[in-house]
C-alpha cells in the first residue's frame, strides 16, 4: 500500500481547526501528517512550537505525526529539549528542510535515544556519490524532492534516474514531494512508495469562502481521492 503524507501549518488558523483536520484526514486516507512549525522571529518561538506541542498531543496518539520547520526555532529552544519534547509527545520523526546531512549526524545519539528520526532529502540534482551519502543513515523514509522549486510550482522532473539510484543504496522507502495533487498524484507515484501533499490541503485552507467545517470535508475529500489514486 503506496503511503499518503500531508503537510498542515501548525495552528493556522487555530489549534482546534488544526487537530480536527488532522484526525479527519487520518479517517480518509492519510497516513502521517508533516505538522509544520511556523518560523518567526525568536521571540515567538515559545508560543508557536507550544501549539504545535498542543496539537501534537492530540493528533500522535490516533495518527503518525513529524514535525517539519526550519532550523531556528528548534536550535533557539535547544535541540536537546526538542528532540525530546517531540518523543515523550509520540512524535516520530523531524523534517528540517535548511539542516544539512552532515549537520544532521550531530544530533545522530540523540534522535536515535529517542526514537526519532531525521528526515533525509533527495533531490534529483544529486550525484550518485551524493545520494550514497545520504541515505546511508535514512530512516523512516527519504524525502524525494519531485524538482528544483519551491513547493506548489507546476515544474516537474523526470525522478526514474534518481529513484534508481536510491534503490541501490538503501531499502528506506522513497516518498515524493513537491508539486503533488489530485491531478498529478498518480504520476509522482511511479517507482515510489508514497507522496507528501502540502499546498494543494493549505490552498483549500486559505478559501475565505468556505466555512472551517467545509474545509475540512473538502480536505478529506480530497486526501481520499489521492490515496486511491497512487494505489489504483
Amino acid at each position: 500500500m503506496k503511503k499518503l503524507v500531508a503537510y498542515l501549518t501548525s495552528a493556522y488558523p487555530d489549534k482546534n481547526f488544526t487537530t480536527d483536520l488532522a484526525l479527519s484526514m487520518s479517517e480518509n486516507g492519510v497516513d502521517s501528517i508533516e505538522l509544520g512549525v511556523p518560523f518567526s522571529d525568536p521571540v515567538a518561538d515559545g508560543p508557536i512550537i507550544e501549539k504545535a506541542n498542543d496539537i501534537s498531543k492530540e493528533i500522535a496518539p490516533k495518527v503518525d505525526t513529524l514535525w517539519m520547520g526550519y532550523m531556528n526555532p528548534f536550535y533557539h529552544r535547544g535541540m536537546k529539549n526538542t528532540i525530546e519534547t517531540a518523543s515523550n509527545l509520540g512524535v516520530s520523526a523531524m523534517i528540517i528542510p535548511d539542516l544539512p546531512h552532515e549537520e544532521t549526524l550531530v544530533y545522530k545519539d540523540i534522535l536515535t535515544k529517542n526514537s526519532v528520526d531525521a528526515i533525509s532529502f533527495v533531490a534529483p540534482t544529486d550525484s550518485y556519490e551524493r545520494i550514497e551519502v545520504i541515505t546511508k543513515d535514512a530512516k523512516k523514509f527519504i524525502y524525494l524532492v519531485a524538482y528544483a522549486g519551491i513547493t506548489g510550482s507546476a515544474q516537474s522532473e523526470d525522478l526514474a534516474k534518481t529513484i534508481d539510484s536510491i534503490r541501490q543504496t538503501t531499502n528506506t522507502p522513497v516518498y515524493v514531494g513537491f508539486g503533488v495533487n489530485e491531478q498529478t498524484a498518480k504520476d509522482k507515484i511511479k517507482g515510489a512508495d508514497g507522496v507528501i501533499v502540502g499546498s494543494s490541503f493549505v490552498d483549500v485552507i486559505l478559501k475565505d469562502n468556505l466555512t472551517n467545517s467545509q474545509k475540512i470535508d473538502t480536505i478529506s475529500s480530497m486526501a481520499r481521492i489521492i490515496k486511491d489514486k497512487i494505489n489504483s
